[in-house]
Formats: structure tokens, sequence, C-alpha cells
């Protein structure tokens, strides 16, 4: 019932550790498939989404909501394929975008630049002097996405639960550390950890359908869920916007109750 998130750096070995996991586990192994599912549930072309989720951050600081709307539509997507566990997630940030869920393994791949820059010239065809190019300025990408987005270190040791060095373990070995993990007390679903990740996947799509409507797309919001009651908090430009957001998050299957705690004023771009 765990879910294991991988970060992991490029050609770090992240992928073949999840696939192998997956495998060993018999759980669901899924990275790119999510950005499919959300654009697909949210009527954004699969094509855009994935772009939106790759340019840098310069790009987005004047579309704070249609920024964060992006985000909603992945969040929603993860969280609908998680909240029955047996997952490994291999894509976006999932450590980040499943925060607060205790049953969620967070697990961080590293590895030896050589070890990298080998992986990345067979898999690519690319020349050494390439090959650190491009592994660099992925991994700076990454950096700057987690530090703009989320406001903490891409590789901050304390986002995760363990950090596996591929230079000293092979694939199999690190397999069996994170089996492990799945065993321990700690990692084993509870009805707390249920109900959270049960609230973050209504709180998501919340924030998803807010982002996806006319009525109050645009709009920079916060949605929380708990237990069915769902508080919105942001500033809009009008009356007309606060109704719709009770109006549209109401709509949306589980919500027993919408707390509105969104203020009128201007709305910085």
């Amino acid at each position: 019932m765990a879910v294991i998130t991988i970060s992991r750096g490029t050609f770090a070995g992240g992928q073949a550790l999840a696939e192998r996991l997956a495998k060993r586990l018999n759980y669901q192994c899924l990275s790119r498939e999510v950005i499919f599912d959300a654009a697909k549930e949210y009527g954004v072309s699969p094509e855009r989404l994935s772009a939106a989720l790759e340019k840098p951050p310069s790009f987005w600081q004047h579309v704070t909501g249609e920024r964060s709307g992006y985000l909603n539509y992945v969040r929603a997507a993860l969280c609908d394929r998680a909240k029955d566990g047996n997952l490994v997630y291999h894509g976006h940030a999932g450590h980040l975008l499943l925060a607060g869920i205790s049953h969620v393994i967070r697990v961080r791949v590293i590895a030896d630049m050589e070890y990298r820059i080998i992986a990345a010239m067979e898999r690519l065809n690319l020349a050494r002097k390439d090959a650190i190019s491009y592994i660099e300025k992925v991994d700076e990408d990454r950096r700057k996405w987690t530090r703009f987005l989320y406001g903490v270190e891409w590789d901050d040791a304390s986002l995760y639960d363990v950090i596996l060095n591929l230079e000293h373990l092979d694939i199999a070995d690190a397999c069996e550390a994170v089996v492990h993990l799945t065993t321990l007390r700690s990692f084993q679903p509870t009805p707390e950890s249920m109900q959270a990740m049960a609230d973050l996947a209504l709180g998501s799509r919340v924030a998803a359908v807010l982002t996806r409507d006319a009525r109050t797309a645009g709009a920079d919001l916060k949605v929380e869920a708990h237990h069915g009651v769902v508080t919105v908090t942001g500033i809009v430009g009008s009356q007309r916007v606060v109704d719709s957001i009770l109006t549209v998050a109401s709509a949306v299957e589980g919500v027993e109750q919408v707390k509105s705690e969104v203020s009128i004023g201007r709305v910085h771009e």
C-alpha cells in the first residue's frame, strides 16, 4: 500500500530503479504518464502541459495563475493514481507534490558524474563533452524549478527518507533496500495517512477544476480539503469571481462544504 517517489539527477539510474521496484513489488510504475492523464482530464494538450513544466522559471514570473494551474492538473492526476497506494512514481517532483503523506517513501538516487556521463553518451549517442553539458543543464534547470516552485533546494537531504548512491550500490541491492522500507511500520498506511491522501486528492481536484473553469481561471488560489470541507483562499478582482468559486468548487464530487476565505482586491500579475 505504500507510495514510492524517486527523485534523481539525469542519468543517475532512477528510472532503472523505479522499473525494477515496480516489477519486484508488483506496483504500478509511472512517470510522464501522469502528464497525459492530466492533459486528458483537464483539456490541455500534453505538449503544452509538458512544455509548461520544462520552461525556465523566468518564463512564468508574470503568469503565476497559469503556472500554478498546470501544477494543479499534474498534482490532481498524480493523487488519483496514488490514492490506493502500490505506486512507484519517478516523474516531476513527486516527493513535493505528495508532501505530508506519511506512507509516501521519498527516495533520492545519486551517482558519480562518470557513471552519468557514460550513461548519457550511450543512451543519447553524445560525445563526452556534449554529455557533460547536457547533464549540467538539465540538473540546473531542475534545481531552478524546485527553488522557484517550492522554495526548497532540490538536493536538500532533509526532503528525502533515504538517499541511495549507485556508485556504491548496484540496482539490485538498491531495490532490495527500498523494498525493506516498505515493510517498516513508519511507512505503513494508517487511517490518518489515508485520510490525508484523500484530503490532498480532493483539494487538488478542486484546484484543478477552478483552474480549468473559465469563470475562475487565472485566479491564484490556494485550496485545502479536510473530510469533505474545502477551504479556498486568495485574492481576486471581483465579487463575481468569489461567487463563481463557490459554485465551481461545490460541484466537484466529494465536496460537502466550501468555505471561502477569498478577498477582493487588486490582483498582482
